[in-house]
């Protein structure tokens, strides 16, 4: 069946869908902020203009390595991912940006420099974005937010840290286990080659691991 934008009332019906899309990913947002710290209904309104919502399809790429970061992104639903390319083609996955996640190159886009990983979703995806001129107004007329921001920055780098002491002394199931705690809501989403690849083991190694911990249970 072919749309057709003569009916009446195809496009206002339209702009009435996004504009409750829109609203709905920011009311997550504030939902997420407000769990942190407190501010004024000016001042989310202000940030609201901030923003720029966008509906990402599965394997829609945010940034690109050799890109210029533009934006960063808070994860309204859905998973992105963030991974590198070895020069045999190899993935190597960094980190799993699911809901209520920031995720973004913040290197990249304030020092202009390109960025050595790509970020893309692993399924449809609804973000905000937003680039840098607009975090940089966020952060100077909305104190509040930086409480946000920096709850954000402090999650990815307990999660960085995390996983460099974990591949450094832990045996794979233990890794395996703690990805299971860091990430419980996209255990069961994401596919098990890419879970092994950010755990650094083979499929074959995760899918044992697997069976052998379903056996224990």
């Amino acid at each position: 069946m072919v749309a057709d934008f003569n009916q009446p009332g195809f496009l206002p019906g339209i702009i009435v869908i996004f504009e409750i899309a829109k609203r709905t990913m920011f009311d997550k947002l504030r939902a997420y902020i407000e769990r942190i710290t407190h501010f004024t209904e000016e001042e989310f309104a202000f940030m609201q203009t901030l923003f720029l919502p966008k509906k990402m399809k599965k394997g829609e790429f945010l940034l690109r390595e050799g890109e210029i970061a533009k934006y960063g992104a808070f994860v309204v639903k859905g998973c992105l991912r963030s991974y590198t390319v070895d020069n045999k083609g190899k993935e190597h996955i960094l980190q799993f940006s699911p809901e209520e996640w920031w995720t973004g190159n913040l290197d990249s886009a304030r020092n202009t420099v390109p960025s050595v990983y790509f970020i893309d979703a692993i399924e449809d995806t609804d973000v905000l974005l937003q680039d840098l001129n607009s975090f940089q107004k966020m952060m100077e007329n909305i104190p509040a937010s930086r409480s946000s921001f920096l709850a954000g920055i402090q999650k990815s780098a307990i999660a960085k840290d995390q996983r460099i002491i974990a591949s450094l002394s832990a045996s794979a199931e233990e890794r395996y286990t703690g990805f299971l705690q860091k990430y419980p809501s996209i255990a069961q989403r994401v596919p098990q080659h890419m879970i092994a690849s950010y755990l650094g083991v083979s499929p074959e190694t995760l899918s044992r691991i697997r069976k052998q911990m379903s056996r224990k249970k």
